[in-house]
């Protein structure tokens, strides 16, 4: 009884830790920061627009026809300088008319590749012909606020900062349309978002809480910029090209810088189905990740970065999950062998957090939704695809290209 008492309070550490464990101590080690040296203060941008750097805005597509119109009417409102503003797309294989819309704007440049390679590919050959000081990158469906590029030129006038990460927002489709529209909502796909919504909100404090401790922890696809002469060319193979290009630039000494005043923003997907697919690729890409950044979870190279980036990626990538599914077992057999009342009530806890997901999955099929049910059903929803992640990662070994998810 007693290994199974060790194994269960093991187990339920690890899950307490990687989800509110870490965010609290995180909290906790940012106050204290404070308190030491004070507040970071906010750098400025130099006053004279000429000596602002030249940024390349650019976009990795793949048959994004549907969106191109959209998001160059977004690139183009964007408030930066219109002779230091370069709009790169990077057409990785596109079969569809993406190309010849682009040939509609004359400031674009089109990097085109007729054979589908994958996002990293796209990336490494996109990069090699940008001569600018600052990449920028950002996904083809998502919308970039006004202030974006400025914001995040700002946050490198920190000869430290190699890349600035901007805060993922995701809609709700019933977000600024009419009463009539809104009575056609797919409710499944809402409630995908405001999940997946209610999920970026919590990963995003985590990320502005890294940041002001040292470095956040990887920058996101949707929005984030480097300094060019930093990148290093990336196995095609790779699956999350973005968090292994910014966390090789923490490897090397320097940081990534978090703000929530650059965003994008982005439709949940369409449904569950297709929130699988982007969650089983990322627990995918998670895991190989971990193995290729390996060296940077040793706490004799450079401490604080070992803790954050075990605390906050490598365990709800590869051992909370597997923690997770092994409480249960583990729970009842101490129920079993009366272990004590402690046991009785975690036992308690545990049928009424999964009962509540079955109901929220229950309401989903009846195309209803609940809030408060919901989050326990998401958080499950993700756990269960690292298991997924891991079969995916064992059949996609020798390409980085995935299929996309269909937004809401």
């Amino acid at each position: 009884m007693a290994a199974l008492k060790i194994a269960f309070w093991i187990c339920a550490f690890l899950v307490f830790y990687t989800y509110l464990g870490y965010g609290m101590l995180l909290w906790l080690l940012v106050r204290l920061k404070r308190i030491v040296r004070g507040k970071a203060e906010r750098k400025a941008l130099p006053t004279d627009e000429a000596e602002l750097p030249e940024v390349t805005f650019m976009i990795c597509a793949y048959n994004e026809q549907d969106v191109v119109d959209m998001k160059m009417e977004n690139t183009l409102q964007l408030d930066y300088p219109h002779d230091k503003l370069h709009i790169m797309w990077v057409t990785d294989g596109s079969t569809d008319q993406t190309n010849e819309r682009l040939a509609r704007y004359a400031d674009v440049e089109v990097v085109f590749s007729p054979e589908r390679r994958g996002k990293t590919a796209a990336l490494n050959h996109g990069i090699s012909m940008v001569r600018s000081e600052i990449t920028m990158m950002t996904d083809a469906n998502t919308i970039v606020n006004r202030e974006a590029v400025r914001e995040i030129v700002r946050c490198f006038q920190d000869p430290q900062v190699a890349c600035v990460a901007g805060e993922k927002r995701v809609m709700a489709r019933h977000e600024g349309q009419t009463a009539a529209e809104g009575a056609k909502i797919n409710k499944v796909s809402q409630a995908v978002a405001e999940g997946e919504g209610l999920y970026w909100k919590y990963e995003s404090a985590l990320k502005r809480m890294d940041s002001e401790l040292y470095s956040a922890m990887g920058a996101a696809g949707e929005l984030n910029a480097i300094r060019t002469r930093f990148y290093e060319p990336m196995p095609e193979t790779a699956l999350l090209d973005d968090f292994v290009m910014s966390m090789r630039m923490v490897d090397q000494g320097y940081k990534i810088a978090y703000t929530s005043d650059a965003y994008a923003m982005e439709y949940g997907s369409a449904d569950l189905t297709e929130e699988s697919k982007r969650k089983r690729r990322i627990a995918a890409g998670g895991l190989q990740s971990v193995w290729w950044l390996r060296q940077m979870m040793n706490p004799f190279r450079r401490p604080v970065v070992a803790f954050q980036f075990v605390s906050h990626r490598v365990l709800r990538w590869s051992i909370t999950p597997i923690a997770l599914l092994a409480l249960i077992p583990l729970n009842v057999a101490l129920v079993m062998m009366k272990a004590g009342t402690v046991y009785n009530v975690i036992w308690i806890l545990q049928l009424l957090f999964y009962l509540a997901a079955f109901a929220s999955w229950m309401l989903e099929k009846q195309g209803c939704k609940n809030k408060l049910l919901y989050v326990p059903y998401y958080f499950l929803f993700m756990n269960l695809n690292v298991f997924r992640g891991m079969k995916y990662l064992s059949t996609h070994k020798t390409s980085g290209a995935w299929e996309k998810a269909k937004r809401g």
